[in-house]
Order: structure tokens, then C-alpha cells, then sequence
């Protein structure tokens, strides 16, 4: 809840220090007061816009502090926790206005973003007046509000985690799909050129080997002739093979006589024999690998030819053939177990469909039957509130899934009809100002213990009502501040006197640095001075002693109330 309410420089409030307490809290004071500055310097405090118009004339910034003690377990405890912003059971708010412009805002005295300030705000306080176009009036929290009656907050979350799984599933699922469906645009050409590479099945190396045995066999036939020839000087009668093996033969038929002499000359023909001998071989190989068929040349050109053309075709080497082969059966491959895979993507978005479309028709289900629930209380609460012949009704409009979200396939919108006769529409577009009010009222008092925030703020919602209503608007506020705070802006005397806390607002000249100005004053009132205040409320300008003897009855009837509370 709201503790105090810290303001320096804003519009006519040069400095105001206010203390809150639980229940509901009232704020009186005649027109033109400040009633409605007060709340612009709250609202500022609690993330709403800032202007260069609200710092005081002559103050170079404005500045407002607003301190709540939220309960353990609220959920704005773990939006600090996941801001790292320090805590220790209080939550300050700070905001500070410059006369230039700039605006700064504060958590626990660390520097955040008007954005987080706002949304903290938002999960401590709901402000609600005549004018207000946000809160309850706004048709995207109604389901909410719907939900947390129905008590259906844990099955919407689930809702939403189930609809994050199936959108994943999905986007798997297009993703996979376009990968595929690039393999198979490709998939025709991808076959023919496996097919081609397969038929000629390329080998690596294979354009070296080729084209060396190409060259050989282009250069055969004057190769084998320079071959014979050499083949010739090595053997027959004559050549010098000849020679040295008469030559050795007579020098072994010596030997005996001069061994010592003649033996190393022996092993030195021999060796020369040995030599003559390999290189006799070595020709006689050489001069085998000369002779081939002659369509052998004729094929080894195709090949070298066939090859090179394939390589041209597919803009890579010949020795990369072999490469691209596998690379494309591999991408055959992919194509296969892509389309197996495509399938069990599709099944899990499927899976997904039906686990989310399951859980948003039970929900949506439940939703119908609470809103009925919903509907009946609140029309118990109109009678009162002098809206006897007023309809609420809590809209739902199921939608196909296709057109669903995270929280469901529901649209919700909160339609009231003030008139027999005529069209129900929505509360923004159908009730008056006064009506708004009331129907805000009657809806919070029966969402106040499972859809709201831990302080209210209701700002003159007894407009333009008096008497009875009145009375009925002060009980079902003091009703309603039984489980959460409430602070209401009122001209009623009927709902000030149901008030726990009562603050006067009013205005007094103060000395300035440019002479006398004017300056809003709040003074918490008690005993004596509250119930003069009610009667001013009741009399106008002119207090008398009837007015001072209602508003006695007003406050002993409302203290007669707790008293038969407590009991």
C-alpha cells in the first residue's frame, strides 16, 4: 500500500509531506483547491507523462516521492528482482521534473526508465475518474480481470506457454520447410549431374595419369625406334656387351697366373656385365610400355576430354570431380531425410494444435461460466448505486483458433446497457461520465480480492449524485477498502464519512521570492474539525448547527457500522 506522498515544487504545491494509512482515505476541499494537482504530482510519481508545466513557477525542477510497502509475494517484487533493483520491503518512487523538460525517474534511488517506473505504478496503483481512458475502461485488461476472477490466472499462463510452444513448432516447421524446398528446386538437376558423374565415376589423379599416358602413346612409335636402337648397342655380335664377355673370358682363363693381378679386373667386368645386363631389361621395359593398341589412344583422349568437359560444366577442377560427386550425394541424401524430418515437424505443430486448442476451449469454457458469475454480482451492486435499470454484461466472443493468441481464443469487452430498451455497447462508449464511475465502482468492489491492484484511487466519482447514492458509493468504498487502500477525491459528505483518514485540501497566500503567492495545503483531519468539514460539505460557505447535527449522524452512523463490524 501507499505509505506517504512526498511533493516539492509542483504547480501550486511548494511542499507537502503526506501520511496514508490503511482502509479508505478521503480527500475534501473546495473547488479549485488542488484536489486535482495532487493527483497529477501522484500519477507523475508513479511513471504517468511529464510536462515542463507542472514544475512551480520559479523552481527550476519539481520533484515527487511516493513510498509503498508491498505485500511479500507481490508480483512487483520480482520485476525488481528481475531489474536488479534493491530492496528491503519498501519500494520508493521517485520522479523529478525539470522546467526545461527533461524528466528523470528513480526506484530505491536507482536511475530507471520512465517505462519501468510506469510499470511498476501500474501493478501498485489503478486510478479511476470520470475521464479516465485506461484501466478498467481499457478493453485489453478485461480478460484479465475476467481470469483473475475466475481464478484462472495459472491456466492462462499455461495457456500462453502452450501457444509459445505451438508458434515454435511452426517456425520450425517454415524453416525446415524453405531448406527443403530449396534442395528439391535444385533436386532435378542435382540427379542428372549425379548420374552423369556416376556413369563417368572420376577418379582422383585420373587427369595426370591420363594425360602423361596420352602423351607417351602421341610420341610412342619414335620413342620404341630410339629404344631399339639403344637395344641394339647392348646385344648381338659386335656390340660392346660382346666385347667385354670375350674380354672377361680370356682374363678368367689367366687368372691362375697372376691372380692377385687379374681377379679385381674380373670383378670389374662382371659388374660392368651386371649393368649392361639391368640396362638391357630397363630398355626392354621401356619398350614394352611403348606398344599399344591404337584405339587405346582413341579412348584415353575421350576419357581426358569427357572429364575436362564435365569439370568445365560444373565450374571446378577435374581433380574435384570426385568431391562434387559426394557432395551432391550427399545432398540427395539430405533431401531424403529432410522430407522425413519435414514430416515429424509437421506432427509437432499438429501435437502442438491440439494440445493449445484442448486447453483454450477449457479455459474459454470456464471463462463463460465465471463471466455469468461476474455479471450477476455486479448488477447486485448497481441497485444501489442508482443504476437499478442498468445491465452489465461481460462480453466473450470466441474466435477461430487461427485468429487465437497467447491468452486464448476469447475476446472479452465489459458491455453495459444504462436503459431498458436500448443497445448495450461498451462502458466507454455507452455510460455517462457519473454512470462510468459507478460501474467502475460496482466492478472493483467485486473484483477488489482477485483483480486489483493494493491501492485505488477514485477521483470524484460521486459527481452529479447525492443523497442515497451518495451513501451507497461511501459504503461499497469503505466495503472495498476492507481488502485493498482506497483513496478517494470526493465532494460527497455521504462517502467522507465512511472515510478512515480524512485530508483537507486547500489553498492559502504564501510570501514568495516575487511577493505573495498562492500555495495547496493538506491538513489531516480529526474529531471536531472533520465533522466541521463534512458539514461544510453539506452546508456550503454557511455552516449551521443542522448542518454540524448531519454530519454528526453521518460519522456516528458510519462509527455504528465498524462497531457492529468488530462485533
Amino acid at each position: 500500500m501507499l505509505t506517504s506522498l512526498s511533493i516539492r515544487d509542483i504547480v501550486l504545491i511548494d511542499k507537502l509531506d503526506l501520511a496514508f494509512g490503511e482502509g479508505l482515505s478521503v480527500l475534501t476541499g473546495e473547488t479549485g483547491a488542488g484536489k486535482s494537482i495532487l493527483l497529477d504530482a501522484f500519477t507523475l510519481a508513479i511513471g504517468g507523462r511529464g510536462d515542463a508545466a507542472l514544475v512551480r513557477k520559479g523552481a527550476s525542477q519539481g520533484q515527487v516521492t511516493a513510498v509503498f510497502e508491498p505485500a511479500p509475494g507481490h508480483p512487483v517484487l520480482a520485476l525488481l528482482d528481475e531489474n536488479e533493483i534493491a530492496q528491503e520491503g519498501t519500494l520508493i518512487l521517485r520522479r523529478v521534473q525539470n522546467s526545461d523538460g527533461r524528466t528523470r525517474a528513480f526506484l530505491n534511488d536507482q536511475t530507471v526508465s520512465i517505462q519501468l517506473l510506469k510499470q511498476v505504478g501500474q501493478m501498485l496503483v489503478e486510478i479511476h475518474g470520470q475521464h479516465d481512458d485506461r484501466a478498467l475502461i481499457d478493453q485489453s485488461g478485461h480478460r484479465d480481470l475476467v481470469d483473475a476472477y475466475a481464478g484462472l490466472t495459472g491456466d492462462s499462463a499455461e495457456l500462453g506457454r502452450l501457444w509459445d510452444v505451438w508458434k515454435d513448432a511452426e517456425r520450425a516447421l517454415e524453416e525446415h520447410a524453405r531448406e527443403i524446398e530449396t534442395i528439391r528446386a535444385n533436386a532435378d538437376f542435382v540427379s542428372h549431374a549425379l548420374e552423369e558423374l556416376r556413369a563417368l565415376d572420376p577418379q582422383e589423379g585420373e587427369e595426370e595419369s591420363l594425360a602423361d599416358r596420352r602423351a607417351l602413346m602421341m610420341s610412342a612409335e619414335k620413342i620404341a625406334s630410339e629404344l631399339v636402337e639403344a637395344l641394339d648397342a647392348l646385344q648381338g655380335e659386335g656390340t660392346a656387351q660382346a666385347r667385354i664377355a670375350a674380354a672377361l673370358r680370356r682374363i678368367e682363363r689367366q687368372a691362375e697366373a697372376a691372380s692377385e693381378l687379374l681377379t679385381p679386373v674380373a670383378d670389374a667386368l662382371e659388374k660392368v656385365m651386371l649393368e649392361t645386363e639391368n640396362a638391357r631389361n630397363t630398355i626392354e621395359r621401356s619398350l614394352a610400355e611403348t606398344a599399344f593398341e591404337p584405339q587405346e589412344l582413341e579412348q584415353a583422349e575421350e576419357r581426358l576430354f569427357a572429364l575436362r568437359a564435365l569439370a568445365r560444366k560444373h565450374k571446378v577442377l577435374v581433380d574435384d570431380l570426385p568431391a562434387l560427386t559426394q557432395r551432391l550425394e550427399t545432398e540427395l541424401e539430405n533431401l531424403e531425410q529432410g522430407e522425413s524430418r519435414l514430416e515429424a515437424l509437421n506432427q509437432d505443430v499438429e501435437k502442438a494444435r491440439q494440445a493449445f486448442e484442448t486447453k483454450a476451449v477449457t479455459v474459454s469454457d470456464a471463462r463463460r461460466d465465471a463471466a455469468a458469475k461476474l455479471d450477476e454480482a455486479i448488477i447486485a451492486e448497481l441497485g444501489p448505486l442508482k443504476l437499478e435499470k442498468a445491465r452489465f454484461i461481460t462480453k466473450i466472443e470466441r474466435l477461430p483458433l487461427d485468429q487465437g493468441g497467447p491468452s486464448g481464443i476469447d475476446r472479452v469487452a465489459f458491455h453495459v446497457q444504462t436503459n431498458p430498451g436500448t443497445e448495450p455497447g461498451p462502458m466507454m462508449k455507452v455510460a455517462s461520465g457519473g454512470e462510468l464511475a459507478r460501474f467502475i465502482l460496482a466492478l472493483k468492489v467485486v473484483l477488489a480480492s482477485r483483480g486489483s491492484a493494493p491501492t485505488l484511487v477514485f477521483d470524484e466519482i460521486d459527481t452529479g449524485v447525492g443523497g442515497a447514492t451518495a451513501a451507497a458509493i461511501g459504503e461499497r468504498l469503505a466495503r472495498l477498502a476492507d481488502q485493498v487502500q482506497v483513496l478517494v477525491v470526493t465532494h460527497a459528505p455521504q462517502v467522507a464519512a465512511q472515510a478512515h483518514g480524512h485530508l483537507r485540501i486547500a489553498k492559502e497566500s504564501v510570501d514568495g521570492d516575487q511577493g505573495e503567492a498562492v500555495a495547496t495545503r493538506v491538513v489531516h483531519l480529526e474529531g471536531e474539525h472533520r465533522r466541521e468539514e463534512i458539514a461544510r460539505m453539506l452546508a456550503g460557505q454557511e455552516i449551521t448547527d443542522e448542518a454540524r447535527a448531519a454530519a454528526e449522524r453521518l460519522m456516528s452512523q458510519r462509527a455504528g457500522e465498524r462497531t457492529g463490524e468488530r462485533a
